[in-house]
């Protein structure tokens, strides 16, 4: 059985995510982290006894004992780093996005196909139970043609507030939004031709966090599906679940309604509070990492040793990303804006 090396760049919650799945992986052997932040990287390579600490992407690549990276940066500065690895002959998974600019989509893309290597973008979504078997059912024929559908993906407020140090610098759309984008043009199996977006914003401006609250965009695909989209992260922080996750698809045979928010599987009540437990997309059983959001970190993996195609493919991954700046463009000008796919149509 071949064992992958893998050195992470990025040290922080979902650097941890990555190295935690790593360590348990048996065809991977995560040999060093890269941070900035060096004791927060030396912390990481403490925790999980990671070979190597780095503070330069260079001197990591310099060395170059391993054969993949996991990018697991701020959503825009994914580019710089991803082209130097793929420069270097480095598998890469990347954390969604792909990229936050239309150059640095196409300067990634090139730099894999260049250099022969392979890129998957962890728009983990479709490894999520109920929208895998939403997509069964509609390979299968059971909602015949798919003719539009509604999805909500937010978050409370504390994920830009607290979780996230740079929510300025990036958008809702990003850190959800290219889920949401994703998870529609799989299921519809359809490309998005023409989005319309309208936005809003004040909530955050007044919590110090400078950065829309909400977007509302509606896709158009090519074959006439069409679907609304909704992002935002001005939910209630007393809201039982960190996501509010609901999704309805409506096909001319049949429907199919998704409400992945709340399982009442299982809750928890105290005199001061009402919490959800996390039993599907991040938590542990017996020790060991589990959930979807986990699954598709294995999946890169277990795609890298077979030679098999990724569940997300690096094309799907950049129209996504082509897709969420052409929403936010429809948002500023409040017009419908035409998605260009470039080489990629």
């Amino acid at each position: 059985m071949k064992t992958f090396r893998i050195a992470i760049v990025g040290a922080g919650v979902w650097g941890d995510t990555h190295a935690a799945i790593y360590k348990e992986h048996p065809m991977v052997d995560p040999v060093a982290i890269c941070d900035k932040n060096e004791a927060r990287a030396k912390a990481l390579a403490e925790k999980y006894g990671l070979g190597k600490v780095y503070t330069d992407v260079d001197d990591m690549l310099a060395d170059g004992d391993f054969e993949a990276v996991s990018i697991v940066t701020p959503d825009f500065l994914h580019a710089d780093i991803a082209v130097k690895c793929a420069n270097a002959g480095k598998h890469l998974l990347v954390e969604k996005p792909l990229a936050t600019t239309r150059e640095d989509v196409f300067r990634i893309y090139e730099a894999v196909q260049k250099n022969g290597v392979r890129c998957m973008v962890d728009l983990h979504n479709r490894w999520s139970p109920p929208f895998a078997e939403a997509h069964r059912l509609i390979e299968e024929g059971a909602l015949g043609t798919l003719r539009n559908a509604y999805f909500r993906l937010n978050d409370i407020k504390w994920v830009a507030t607290d979780m996230l140090p740079w929510a300025a610098s990036s958008s809702i759309l990003w850190f959800l939004g290219s889920h949401s984008f994703d998870t529609l043009q799989w299921l519809f199996h359809d490309r998005v031709k023409r989005v319309y977006t309208v936005s809003n914003r004040g909530v955050l401006d007044s919590l110090g966090v400078e950065t829309e609250d909400t977007f509302l965009s509606t896709l158009e695909f090519e074959h006439g599906g069409i679907a609304q989209m909704e992002n935002g992260w001005i939910t209630p922080n007393a809201n039982p679940c960190v996501n509010d996750i609901k999704c309805n698809l409506t096909g001319d045979k049949a429907m199919i309604a998704i409400d992945a928010s709340n399982h009442n599987l299982i809750q928890f009540y105290s005199d001061d509070t009402v919490t959800v437990p996390d039993i599907i997309v991040r938590n542990r059983i017996h020790g060991r990492v589990k959930g979807f959001a986990y699954e598709s970190i294995r999946s890169f993996v277990d795609k890298l040793a077979t030679g098999e195609p990724f569940e997300v493919s690096l094309e799907d991954a950049a129209r996504t990303s082509l897709a969420i700046l052409a929403i936010m463009e429809s948002a500023k000008t409040r017009m419908p804006v035409e998605i260009d796919y470039g080489p990629l149509a």
